[in-house]
């Protein structure tokens, strides 16, 4: 059994993962989250941020013990997002991990956010993680093609160059007048658009490689936008969704081709998008290739995810020493560890 704690940007998360048998099973999950306290300023403040996550973590964490009735000398080890993510907030979660470890003399491990994305989609399922597949991760600050060959190893064939697709979404959002966060509120105008309504670009959708671009694209929203003020509002964002989803869908099957991968794992925030999902899985069912996608609750930041994957590598014989810091722009790991 693993404590998971997650505070790597305005999500306080704690959760309680098992392995039975090879299968990660969630037994308690607790998410507060900051949606709120963002909201007036249009995007994460970092100070705010911070301060959110010191004032509830630690009643987070004792709730959730509570509720389970797990104690800490119960727990197997602590595992804890420590990078990438805003360094304050990143401090709060690895402090209080490492406090924590120290006092139950526990082991800690420090994870990877974009690992636990990794992972999530099987927690759906509690089914054991498949090796070797492809993962695709969209969320508000990345967009990567991984190639998952098993526990810390991993390949990154794909990355943004510039935007994220998640940024795109709040970014687009905001000069379209909508509110924080962009996401959900372009994809609830999409539901009544037309998605050919505007011709957008399909960035670097031909480029010969599987890296991805979505700064383009929201320039050529914004001028439309300018030279169309009138232009129906639903029409706009199903028309700027659907660029991004063929992008999205079109790297993914050319990366499935390319590595041989016959799973397709979906994560991040923007997998949320019903849409992306229905066109991940139709075009899945096309080449023949099994597709899953992270529970809506399991795609933004939680700590079910951080849990997991910190399991994953406990059970193969790795922790984190005493020494290990945060880092802002931790990287995956390319290769065996």
């Amino acid at each position: 059994m693993i404590l998971g704690i997650e505070t790597s940007c305005d999500e306080t998360s704690v959760a309680l993962v098992s392995d039975i048998g090879g299968r990660l099973e969630i037994h308690a999950h607790l998410i507060a989250s900051q949606i709120e306290a963002h909201r007036p300023y249009g995007g994460v403040v970092p100070e705010l941020a911070t301060r959110q996550h010191l004032a509830r973590l630690d009643p987070l964490v004792e709730r959730l013990l509570q509720e389970s009735g797990m104690t800490l000398p119960g727990l197997s080890g602590i595992a804890v997002t420590r990078g990438p993510g805003l360094a304050s907030s990143l401090l709060i979660g690895l402090s209080y991990a490492k406090g924590l470890a120290l006092a139950s003399g526990k082991p800690w491990i420090g994870v990877n956010h974009m690992e636990g994305h990794l992972v999530s989609p099987f927690l759906a399922g509690g089914q054991p993680p498949e090796f070797p597949h492809l993962a695709l991760i969209v969320s508000g600050g990345h967009t990567l093609l991984v190639e998952v060959r098993g526990p810390g190893n991993y390949q990154v064939i794909g990355t943004t160059l510039d935007d994220a697709a998640g940024e795109a979404f709040d970014k687009v959002a905001k000069l379209l007048g909508l509110d924080y966060p962009g996401g959900p509120e372009i994809e609830k105008h999409a539901r009544d658009g037309n998605p050919a309504a505007v011709d957008f670009p399909r960035s670097m959708l031909d480029s010969g490689d599987l890296n991805f671009s979505f700064s383009g694209l929201k320039t050529a929203v914004r001028i439309f936008k300018g030279k169309h003020p009138e232009f129906p509002l639903a029409d706009l964002c199903a028309s700027f969704q659907q660029a991004v989803i063929d992008v999205l869908a079109g790297k993914a099957r050319k990366a499935l081709r390319l590595t041989g991968c016959h799973t397709l794992a979906l994560s991040g925030g923007v997998s949320c998008n019903r849409a992306l999902g229905q066109a991940m899985e139709r075009m899945a069912a096309a080449d023949g290739v099994r597709f899953l996608s992270a529970d809506r609750i399991l795609s933004t930041d939680n700590a079910a995810m951080i849990a997991a994957a910190g399991l994953l590598r406990l059970r193969a014989g790795q922790t984190s020493p005493w020494d290990l810091d945060v880092d802002p722009n931790l990287r995956l790991a390319v290769g065996a560890p």
